[in-house]
């Protein structure tokens, strides 16, 4: 792919992740495009499915909501988001999202930088006081 046609990423083009039933379009990443400090991820959170708490040691990430209704926490802090309305992570952070309906939940997933030397995703779900907020 040339340097050029790297600028613009179609959904073809994207990095395919299934996820649940369902595919994730990685749309930025150094793999597809120009990108060094951006990642962008269109997700799909099915019905009462979730990413379960987890944090990113190196990566700083925006939840955009774009469809349904997400469950965001942030460290122990939960919000109900809407379409239009953001989530804030700051690198290392503890932070989960959740679809508590019955529909489809779409996200979009910024991450900062776009690249890391160390481990992209940490699962502390089974750990306190991460596994009994839900509760």
């Amino acid at each position: 792919m040339s340097t050029a046609s790297r600028r613009f990423i179609t959904t073809a083009e994207a990095l395919k992740e299934d996820y649940k039933g369902r595919t994730n379009y990685w749309l930025a990443r150094p793999e597809i495009a120009d990108a060094k400090d951006l990642q962008l991820c269109r997700a799909v959170l099915p019905a009462g499915e979730g990413h379960d708490f987890h944090t990113h040691p190196e990566l700083e990430e925006i939840i955009y909501v774009l469809e349904g209704t997400v469950e965001q926490w942030v460290e122990t802090e939960k919000r109900m988001l809407q379409p239009g309305e953001v989530a804030h992570i700051p690198r290392g952070i503890v932070h989960a999202t959740f679809n508590p309906t019955d529909r489809d939940a779409v996200i979009l997933a910024i991450l900062s930088p776009a690249s890391t030397q160390g481990p992209f995703l940490v699962d502390v779900s089974g750990e306190a006081p991460w596994n009994a907020l839900r509760q």
